[in-house]
């Protein structure tokens, strides 16, 4: 299959399809430049419609707008927002597709109906919730993030939440708890490219306790005001703004409080190239591509900011650690 391209766009800018579609690929085919992946991604992203989608719906409640003090707290950025569009029709989510804009069609018609997480592991009152019950956990709260991605490309979602610090609290933890570890869904009846080996099955991740309960983590439950599209992680997403988006796990069904790390998916798979912390860190490449600058969607490349621009919120949790442990 070929990718198509625009008229316009050099051939030597695009990527062979095999190698840009699947990181796993890039494992096995040798060095490929940051640069070219990102601009092949950035280019077709500018001239490929995104896939149809509905219209976005209320919130529903109240949130928060824009200020200064919301800033300085990390909670919103007055960058300009990615456009609805670029950031439901480019996605990463390989339980549906390696090929970004395939997931949105082959995830229209996911059904999220009678979800639930188990939240589970060291607390004192481990519960499985559906979504009613995450909705009173917490106020939903909007938070406009940077998002920045491993393969050096960028956007700024504004998400709507809950912090996830308040569905622990309410499951309590105990003392021995240091890490929590998150599960995506097991379905390849509902997650068709889960029926491929591309990944090892289901989608794990994890986060140490520090950062789990860091104001700034959210689930997220929706964008731009509406419900959290399916290709986007619905019904409920993990978003760590100062982390690559790979530690996003999406369609989360299972939170588990541990003693111990956690394995990761992107670890297992490749454990030289992906570590467990995953902090944005423009002087610390991935193993065969530059991390120092990323091509915001439909805009122009940028330097890449430490922590994701979120080092004033965050960099403490990190004291005295080797910042090179991002791969």
């Amino acid at each position: 299959m070929l990718i198509k391209k625009a008229a316009d766009i050099p051939a030597r800018e695009i990527t062979e399809q095999k190698v840009y579609l699947n990181r796993r690929t890039f494992l096995r085919a040798g060095v490929l430049a940051a640069s070219t992946v990102a601009t092949a991604g950035v280019y077709r992203a500018m001239t490929r419609s995104a896939a149809p989608s509905a219209a976005p719906q209320a919130r529903i409640e109240g949130v928060k707008v824009a200020d200064k003090s919301l800033e300085a707290q990390g909670f919103w950025t007055a960058e300009a927002k990615t456009p609805r569009e670029k950031i439901i029709g480019y996605n990463n989510f390989y339980e549906f597709s390696t090929d970004k804009y395939d997931v949105a069609e082959l995830a229209q018609k996911f059904d999220t109906r009678g979800w639930t997480i188990e939240v589970n592991g060291l607390c004192a009152k481990p519960k499985t919730f559906d979504l009613d019950d995450l909705a009173k956990v917490a106020p939903i709260e909007e938070r406009v993030y940077r998002m920045r991605c491993v393969e050096a490309w960028s956007i700024v979602v504004p998400w709507d939440g809950i912090p996830l610090r308040k569905l622990l609290e309410s499951v309590e933890p105990v003392s021995e708890a240091r890490f929590v570890a998150f599960q995506t869904l097991y379905d390849p009846k509902r997650m068709p490219n889960q029926n491929s080996n591309v990944l090892q099955w289901p989608y794990v991740e994890g986060l140490r306790m520090d950062e789990a309960m860091h104001p700034l983590t959210l689930l997220a439950t929706g964008l731009y005001g509406g419900k959290l599209p399916p290709q986007d992680g619905a019904p409920v997403r993990l978003v760590v703004p100062w982390k690559y988006g790979f530690k996003g796990i999406k369609s989360i069904t299972k939170i588990t409080l541990s003693a111990t790390m956690p394995t990761t998916t992107w670890n297992i798979d490749a454990p030289n190239e992906y570590g467990f912390y995953a902090n944005v860190n423009p002087k610390v490449d991935h193993p065969r591509w530059s991390q120092a600058t990323e091509l915001r969607l439909g805009e122009a490349r940028r330097p890449t900011l430490p922590f994701n621009g979120y080092a004033e919120q965050v960099a403490g949790m990190y004291a005295g650690m080797d910042l090179k442990v991002n791969f």
